[in-house]
């Protein structure tokens, strides 16, 4: 493969080609990226993480209008990175349980240097 390639580093490139995933396995990752372009999408996210509540609500918090919210919620829903339930009239959401989920939410936290209220509240972070 070496050989092939229009410069020749003398790097073992081969031993990371034989690692590298194909194309169609970072589908997943473009998908929640492409999700997260939004910063009102991210902040919803973020919000799921630490609290499950109605569109009505969630509007109230971020200060956006219902149909909004939904918009983002669809697309947060489709990417497997909300789930909801429904309760009466009302639609519960909150971030899912899932690998993807809990990876983003530490992500946004270490990139944006904010801590979870809940580890905030903790004493024993405090220390």
């Amino acid at each position: 493969m070496l050989s092939e390639l229009p410069h020749n580093h003398s790097q073992n490139i081969e031993s990371i080609l034989e690692q590298l995933p194909a194309t169609e396995n970072f589908l997943t990752i473009a998908s929640v990226f492409r999700q997260l372009g939004d910063p009102n999408r991210i902040r919803i996210f973020w919000l799921l993480c630490h609290c499950e509540e109605c569109v009505i609500n969630i509007s109230a918090l971020v200060d956006m209008s219902s149909p909004a919210v939904s918009h983002h919620l669809r697309q947060l829903r489709a990417g497997g990175l909300i789930t909801s339930h429904r309760q009466g009239k009302e639609v519960y959401y909150k971030a899912s349980d899932n690998r993807q989920a809990q990876l983003l939410h530490l992500f946004i936290e270490q990139i944006m240097e904010v801590a979870c209220p809940s580890a905030s509240s903790d004493p024993a972070q405090e220390e």
